[in-house]
């Protein structure tokens, strides 16, 4: 989230570094306004690794929806199908609750600065 943790991360043996969580709020990024408002929302306080939403592996913020489905089956695509619906429904009733929201574990860094500007800090300090 920082040139800081980049450089420690290439410290420490990395040859890259994903800093995909850095940019979802920032203007340029297509992640829905509901997304973006809740990795700034002091109710989600973690993050976690789950198959609930697609049946494949990704971090999220952790929320209900990832709490009611701790070990989903490792069926991708099958999951990400079946949830789509529920997924849609989510964000069309505005349920942070339901809704997938991926996200790295430096998700309060994440700002709402041009993508320019994000490039600038973590690649120059």
């Amino acid at each position: 989230m920082s040139h800081a943790d980049a450089g420690d991360a290439m410290a420490a043996g990395a040859v890259a570094v994903q800093c995909g969580t850095a940019f979802l709020r920032c203007q340029e990024s297509g992640a829905q306004p509901l997304h973006k408002a809740a990795l700034a929302d002091p109710a989600f306080t973690a993050t976690a690794v789950t198959r609930a939403f697609t049946g494949r592996p990704a971090r999220g913020l952790v929320n209900r929806f990832m709490l009611d489905h701790p070990d989903p089956p490792p069926a991708y695509p099958e999951v990400h199908f079946a949830t789509r619906p529920l997924r849609a429904a989510a964000a069309a009733a505005g349920d942070t609750g339901r809704l997938n929201l991926w996200a790295g574990e430096g998700y309060r860094a994440a700002n709402s600065r041009p993508a320019a500007e994000i490039v600038e800090l973590l690649s120059a300090g």
